[in-house]
């Protein structure tokens, strides 16, 4: 009887060797991976079955190769750019209905969970982004890439590891919406990004939830006006 993954490439055995050699040594986004050569030693193959190992893990999302400067942890944690074929849905008022109301779902517990475990450097990188998006707001630039990185970091700040890999589809939900609304709203993005970093900020669980409630149910309002325009 034959074993499964008995006719995996040495490679692709590799691969899964390094895989299980990040979760051992508690690698996390951005880390950097011991060199090629400390990786064929560690695992005994040679240095080819390593680059190769290391394309497969790249395709995955799970390490990115910056050329001269080593192989680090993806920030993308091993999940697909579009994992849920969002890509290939034709009907794309349908699509940006449908994600909002599964940010609605999604995104105010979220909030909740950020005010009540984020560590200090979480709420940093967090106030970075949103003075970042404040001053294109001033400017009255695009930040929808900014905005993104926001709502994106809200979720890091959960510490929920799998609210953490839910993030590609907040990150396209927004990226949908920004591309379907005709208006850009700067006033009140302002306003309503304030008010949810400073209960993340001050611990304010509850009121987290209810600020990103308000400010998910504002846009998916003005989207809905929009369309009966």
């Amino acid at each position: 009887m034959e074993k499964q993954g008995e006719h995996k490439t040495l490679a692709e055995q590799a691969a899964e060797e390094l895989i299980d050699l990040i979760r051992r040594n508690s690698y996390g986004p951005g880390d950097k991976l011991p060199t090629e050569a400390e990786l064929s030693e560690r695992l005994g193959v040679g240095r080819n079955t390593v680059r190769e190992a290391l394309r497969l893990l790249v395709s995955r999302n799970i390490v990115t190769i910056r050329q001269g400067a080593g192989t680090f942890i993806s920030e993308k944690q091993g999940v697909a750019d579009d994992p849920f074929g969002f890509s290939m849905v034709e009907d794309r008022k349908k699509l940006n209905r449908d994600l909002i109301q599964v940010r609605v779902m999604l995104e105010p517990p979220i909030a909740a969970l950020a005010a009540q475990n984020a560590g200090s450097q979480d709420i940093e990188k967090l106030e970075e982004i949103l003075l970042e998006i404040e001053e294109m707001i001033e400017k009255r630039q695009d930040y929808s890439d900014k905005d993104i990185e926001f709502h994106q970091q809200i979720a890091i700040c959960s510490h929920n590891s799998v609210m953490s890999n839910l993030v590609p589809v907040i990150g396209k939900g927004i990226a949908v919406f920004a591309s379907e609304i005709k208006s850009v709203e700067y006033e009140q993005t302002r306003i309503s990004h304030r008010a949810i970093f400073n209960a993340i900020r001050d611990r304010q669980a509850v009121e987290a939830q209810q600020a990103m409630y308000f400010h998910l149910l504002y846009n998916e309002n003005r989207y809905l006006e929009e369309q009966k325009e």
